[in-house]
């Protein structure tokens, strides 16, 4: 979850060159409110994908994995996870997710890469396979205009490919890349012109990943982690980091963020979180280099391009386990993984390390609000009994579609009545911060989010925060600038 740290920040002035989506948002809110046809539409898409079998994305556990999210002491759970089984209607395959959102409506947009992300992804992947197939059935010699115009690909959504590595690699890889780039890509499009999730200072991480047979595919966007749990050549249990934080403190992210114009530095009181910021305005300070939404930087150097890795699976391979930096701020790789191995039982697996974090927030950073914290953990091996510690605990029961239904029934009716950030967008009363405190704590552990809770920012802040400032966009200043 990110969160905002001054007081003194604001909502961009309407008219302002720099925030044409947030201009626009008193419009669209308007027109929302009007009539509830779109919202009663969206209402039918997301009832039909909760019917979808093999889906979960609210905490339990399922045959392969396990899932547990609890919300930190910031505000709105911010962080969504899903495990999507027989992914692809491919028995063999599943896709698994992680989202951390950021910014004052980063959980709505955590939510709809959630959502949406992983129909994209089906989608594409089936296009680049029954383009392969058309590919195979005809020689190139016999290839007519129309038949190569199936085969044309989107060239602007993916980067130059280093052939001398893909040959390195299975077909899978290959398809799958690109069916990523082009999901990724086409996500980030679609919360751009979203008439109800303002995405203009707010985003989402997104670790996701898909295993068909041996073979791992992990597209990776932002500072969420995955981890695989392996056995090395002595049968002891070490962590392999299957993806790369991608902040701006990594050379190549800096210099694509300097060529087009953001700046890259870290605060005086902070000197270890490098940060990006605007041309020309000590805003938003985010502490990732890629993330959905965000449009505030995406005319400065953050992208939503994601890192694509695979890995050919062994049977020393154990688990996988996905997580929000609510995790990795306090835990190590090696302290995550044994812990998922001396769980009591791989369906508990995800809501012990969860717990272990939360512990270990309150010892390490006392002055600090708990972050929110979400993990899955697929198992790589169907043997329930692979694990060195794994017993017949008690398995908790996954929810089943028409609870994960009610849950978003809930969530729908509360999005038109959420309420706006107080003056200063930022830190709400010590009132509404003792109303926090009474909440029933069994509530807010079994849902991905609370909507009834305003969102808010970190207090007393002595851990990375990841946003700083929200933009201002005074036009005076900005005059003033040049």
């Amino acid at each position: 979850m990110g969160s905002c740290f001054s007081a003194e920040s604001r909502s961009p002035l309407p008219g302002s060159p720099l925030s044409p989506h947030l201009a626009n948002m008193k419009k669209r809110n308007s027109r929302k409110r009007l009539g509830s046809r779109g919202s009663s539409f969206e209402y039918r898409k997301d009832e039909a994908l909760h019917r979808i079998p093999g889906r979960f994305f609210l905490n339990g556990s399922t045959d392969v994995a396990s899932l547990f999210t609890q919300q930190g002491k910031k505000g709105t759970n911010q962080d969504a996870m899903i495990v999507w089984e027989n992914f692809g209607s491919r028995t063999d395959t599943v896709f698994c997710g992680i989202f951390d959102g950021h910014g004052p409506y980063g959980h709505l947009v955590a939510k709809r890469v959630r959502d949406h992300l992983p129909l994209k992804l089906s989608a594409h992947w089936e296009a680049n396979v029954s383009s392969e197939d058309v590919f195979r059935d005809f020689s190139l010699g016999s290839m007519t205009s129309e038949n190569m115009s199936l085969l044309s690909v989107d060239k602007e959504s993916r980067p130059s490919i280093d052939f001398l590595e893909s040959e390195k690699h299975p077909d899978i890889f290959e398809t799958l890349k690109e069916s990523f780039l082009k999901a990724f890509k086409a996500m980030d499009r679609e919360l751009r012109v979203h008439p109800s999730i303002d995405s203009f200072c707010s985003g989402t991480t997104a670790v996701t990943l898909v295993k068909q047979g041996p073979y791992l595919v992990i597209g990776n966007l932002g500072d969420s982690r995955a981890v695989l749990g392996t056995r090395d050549k002595n049968n002891m249990l070490t962590a392999v980091q299957l993806t790369v934080d991608l902040k701006p403190n990594l050379p190549a992210e800096a210099e694509r963020i300097r060529r087009c114009k953001g700046r890259v530095f870290a605060l005086r009181d902070e000197p270890e979180v490098t940060r990006v910021w605007l041309p020309n305005n000590d805003s938003p300070g985010l502490a990732m280099a890629r993330a959905f939404g965000d449009f505030c930087l995406k005319d400065f150097g953050l992208i939503s391009v994601p890192e694509i890795t695979f890995r050919h699976l062994t049977e020393n391979d154990e688990f996988v386990v996905l997580a929000t930096d609510g995790i990795w701020d306090v835990l190590s790789n090696e302290e995550a993984v044994e812990i998922i191995a001396s769980a009591p039982a791989r369906s508990s697996a995800a809501r012990a390390l969860v717990e272990v974090a939360i512990r270990a927030w309150r010892y390490k950073y006392p002055t600090s609000k708990v972050d929110d914290c979400a993990v899955v953990c697929l198992f790589l091996d169907s043997n329930s009994n692979h694990l060195s510690t794994a017993s017949n605990g008690n398995t908790e029961v996954q929810p089943t579609w028409k609870d994960q239904l009610d849950n978003d029934i809930e969530e729908n009716n509360n999005l038109d009545v959420l309420t706006p950030l107080n003056q200063s967008g930022i830190t709400r009363t010590e009132e509404e911060t003792s109303l926090e405190g009474n909440e029933d704590p069994s509530k807010l552990e079994d849902m991905n989010s609370d909507m009834g809770i305003n969102w808010s920012a970190l207090e007393g802040v002595s851990r990375v925060n990841t946003l700083v400032n929200l933009p201002r966009f005074i036009p005076e200043k900005e005059k003033a600038g040049k």
